[in-house]
């Protein structure tokens, strides 16, 4: 752990209109102590259109915290009516960019190759992937659900190599524990973080798998942070509700600190 430096990665999901992103990114940047980021990477994911507005609020205040986006097309341009490029996020400083929530599998029936396209495609522009796996309810009942994660992660990262696997972050969110005010207990969340690494070191050696970074997204608070914290494979948080809330989103990045 002590070599991974922890990451905070607020996903503001469809909320905030941009008056209201750059009211949010601002009260984050003057609640932000510049010492911070000597110790912790955080960074915010806004829908789109705040992706711009929010990125001029951090620069201007020289803040160090990062912005990324929700979701990207892996095509380079054309005619794809209503998507994203790589090259388009680039160009306004993307840092990050989700791939995979389990939002979009779900919801939009994102498969464990589109995912795999994304990865390579941001990978390729210089954006870091985050790459999100977790199980549903049912499938954590049944019991195979440490098989379907590290499927999961196997699938993601099919065909990246070592160098590029490293600049890579994985995001633990078990589907159960998300927007439902549930969390996996410390426990659960980190035996299948140290699975997904464990898998990593399958893929890429033990090297390169104790230097990528895995967080844990589900309804991580600033209640929990510090257990979850504690545990020795997950290396900060995906957070959702509780980054809408300059207040609750610092808590988390001070946690991170501890």
């Amino acid at each position: 752990m002590a070599s991974r430096r922890r990451l905070i990665a607020g996903n503001w999901k469809m909320n905030n209109t941009v008056p209201e992103a750059v009211v949010l990114a601002q009260e984050i940047s003057n609640n932000f102590e510049r010492d911070y980021s000597h110790r912790v990477d955080v960074a915010v994911l806004p829908p789109y259109v705040d992706l711009k507005p929010v990125t001029t609020v951090f620069e201007f205040d020289r803040v160090d915290i990062a912005v990324g986006a929700q979701n990207v097309y892996w095509q380079q341009a054309g005619a794809y009516t209503g998507e994203i490029s790589v090259a388009m996020l680039k160009d306004i400083r993307c840092e990050f960019c989700l791939v995979g929530h389990s939002e979009r599998r779900e919801l939009f029936g994102e498969t464990n190759e589109e995912v795999n396209l994304k990865a390579k495609a941001l990978i390729a522009g210089g954006i870091k992937p985050i790459v999100c796996v977790g199980e549903s309810l049912s499938m954590r009942d049944g019991g195979a659900y440490l098989d379907y994660v590290t499927a999961q992660v196997k699938a993601a990262f099919a065909g990246i190599d070592e160098a590029a696997a490293k600049e890579c972050v994985v995001a633990y969110e078990p589907v159960w524990a998300i927007g439902t005010g549930r969390t996996a207990t410390p426990e659960q969340a980190e035996e299948v973080c140290s699975a997904i690494r464990a898998q990593l070191s399958q893929m890429y050696g033990e090297e390169v798998s104790e230097a990528m970074r895995i967080l844990y997204g589900g309804s991580m608070n600033e209640g929990n942070a510090d257990l979850l914290l504690a545990m020795p494979n997950i290396d900060g948080g995906l957070i959702g509700g509780a980054s809408l809330k300059a207040k609750s989103f610092i808590e988390i990045v001070k946690a991170a600190l501890r």
